[in-house]
């Protein structure tokens, strides 16, 4: 491993049709995750404190479909779930299914680091938190006025996409390189709209909604779920990456190969070996942003 290396950072607030009048706050969301991941690295921080910083972020705020103000399942709850993975160790933890975290990222290094286990879901997941010092909050608290309404509407018996501000993909995610070269990344999410209590989808699946691997980089996709799983995409986008691939030619390399076996949409942000940022995603858009290597922020949707 390098003795000194230069940090970066990616972050992403999911790939979906993002309406015209939200790209102002995927902006700005976007921007803060960064910073408060970039401010952590700057100062010589872990890639692990920088993702987590970066991801509770995008959870606290109700712009993106990760913590307070995700999507309701059919029953009218958020169920949330989440996993990060340090590349230098293939450690990982994850949460699936918890009802009463607030920021579900910080339950899930928890698991990676103090349980003997890399998942836990449901109520078992919220027990541990408790074990840990996490605070727990009511299940209602994470619920957004917003997404009440649209559950509401869906319930009615016309389940439209245009009643959500992210109905067809919405995840959190950031990967981040620290300064001692040791590459970790994260993702988040409050799954899909209306979807079964119970359902979990890539997101928390290691190799799937997420992997990290400090000889080939590490990925955090968003996107249609069901599909990501069956192609194992974010191990198939470190895999292209292992192959020499550079950084941008993997990441459209292993959303085409999503859309070739599955007809399925999507989308990833990567960092390589080397920190060199990469992305791609086949629906409209997809919020991103990454730390320029001048130190300035960028983002787009």
């Amino acid at each position: 491993m390098p003795n000194s290396c230069k940090p970066s950072l990616i972050v992403h607030g999911g790939a979906w049709a993002i309406p015209d009048e939200a790209v102002a706050a995927v902006h700005a969301g976007c921007r803060r995750a960064l910073e408060a991941g970039r401010e952590i690295l700057e100062r010589g921080g872990a890639a692990m404190d920088a993702v987590e910083a970066a991801i509770i972020v995008l959870e606290d705020d109700p712009t993106f479909d990760a913590g307070t103000g995700s999507h309701l399942n059919r029953d009218g709850r958020v169920q949330l779930d989440a996993i990060v993975m340090d590349g230098s160790t293939l450690e990982a933890g994850a949460v699936a299914a918890v009802e009463r975290v607030r920021n579900p990222i910080r339950l899930a290094r928890k698991v990676m680091e103090s349980c003997e286990h890399m998942m836990l879901v449901g109520a078992g997941a919220e027990q541990f938190a408790a074990e840990q010092g996490l605070p727990l909050c009511q299940p209602e608290e994470l619920i957004h006025e917003r997404e009440k309404k649209a559950w509401g509407k869906c319930m009615g018996g016309n389940h439209l996409s245009e009643f959500h501000f992210s109905h067809q993909h919405g995840t959190v995610g950031a990967v981040a390189r620290d300064a001692q070269g040791r590459i970790v990344a994260g993702t988040s999410t409050g799954g899909t709209c209306c979807k079964r209590p119970g359902r979990v989808g890539d997101s928390p699946l290691i190799g799937c909604g997420c992997y990290a691997d400090a000889e080939a980089g590490g990925v955090s996709c968003t996107g249609w779920g069901e599909a990501i799983m069956k192609v194992v995409l974010a191990k198939s986008a470190a895999d292209f990456l292992r192959s020499g691939q550079m950084a941008s030619q993997a990441a459209q390399a292993a959303v085409e190969l999503l859309a070739r076996r599955t007809k399925g949409t999507g989308g990833l942000i990567l960092l390589d070996r080397d920190g060199i940022p990469g992305f791609a995603f086949s629906t409209p858009h997809m919020a991103y942003g990454y730390v320029a290597p001048d130190g300035s922020i960028v983002t787009a949707v």
